[in-house]
């Protein structure tokens, strides 16, 4: 069923009940009558489009649904979709090459709102080592099954359990946040893959831990990584706001050497 069969009040009834919101917490929120948002939501009252980019906002419901609300509501969508490789983007993907190649020698890529990969830095090679499947390398790369697939990244992930509970949480919030069926079935693939305890739990907590790292093997080496997340702050653009990029630091003195190593190593072949 798409957006313009399906009336834009039980949108915002469903989306309110997906952001775990009464009705009379939304009116408040949005500074409405509940009884007005009743009517809205029964469809007893058609919304503006300033009254659904309004409770949209105070749903934070991202940029794609929004356009989608609007369509159910039987107005234009407010916010473009252009593809990462038109004209009008290259401002915004140069920055984001920018941001990728300061991050050198350490890894970062940049993924779109299903997990692909967008770009990468060159110091992302520890982290496409020694793949058996080939297959999971292929464009449109998904990093989340490269990370998670038992040919892929997963059987050199030290701490594969932690990192495995860590993904799918992540992954599960997104569900929670923009409910995309590719990411819904996303979810339940990478939940059927081994899940890397082999009848044990998973190890406890460190009590000084101020995060949980992402250790990889490497040769003869455990690499230690802690990650950070960035966006977009103020995208007007739909695929622009669903661009992420992960920046890797490493977690100890010796995962740094190793990258620098590397980052030496590369420069080195570079020159000839």
């Amino acid at each position: 069923m798409t957006a313009a069969q399906i009336s834009a009040g039980s949108l915002i009834r469903e989306w309110r009940t997906r952001r775990r919101m009464s009705q009379l917490d939304l009116a408040m929120e949005a500074d409405i009558s509940q009884r007005h948002l009743s009517f809205v939501e029964s469809g007893r009252a058609a919304p503006s489009r300033d009254m659904v980019l309004h409770l949209a906002e105070q749903l934070s419901i991202p940029l794609r649904q929004r356009n989608q609300l609007l369509l159910a509501a039987g107005f234009a969508p407010s916010f473009s979709e252009r593809p990462l490789d038109d004209a009008s983007m290259a401002p915004a993907m140069a920055a984001v090459e920018t941001v990728l190649k300061a991050h050198e020698p350490f890894p970062a890529l940049a993924v779109d709102r299903h997990w692909n990969l967008v770009s990468a830095n060159a110091a992302i090679g520890p982290f496409l080592a020694n793949v058996a499947d080939a297959s999971l390398l292929k464009p449109p790369v998904n990093v989340l099954r490269l990370s998670l697939h038992p040919g892929g990244i997963a059987p050199r992930i030290v701490n594969l359990a932690e990192w495995r509970t860590h993904l799918l949480e992540r992954l599960k919030r997104q569900n929670d946040a923009t409910a995309d069926p590719v990411l819904v079935e996303l979810e339940r693939e990478l939940r059927a893959y081994p899940s890397g305890l082999k009848g044990s739990r998973p190890a406890p907590v460190e009590p000084n831990a101020i995060v949980h790292p992402l250790k990889l093997a490497h040769g003869d080496a455990v690499l230690s990584f802690i990650s950070t997340i960035t966006v977009f702050g103020t995208p007007l653009d739909v695929t622009l706001s669903e661009l992420a990029i992960e920046s890797f630091f490493p977690a100890d003195e010796q995962t740094r050497a190793v990258l620098m190593r590397l980052a030496k190593e590369r420069t080195d072949a570079a020159k000839g």
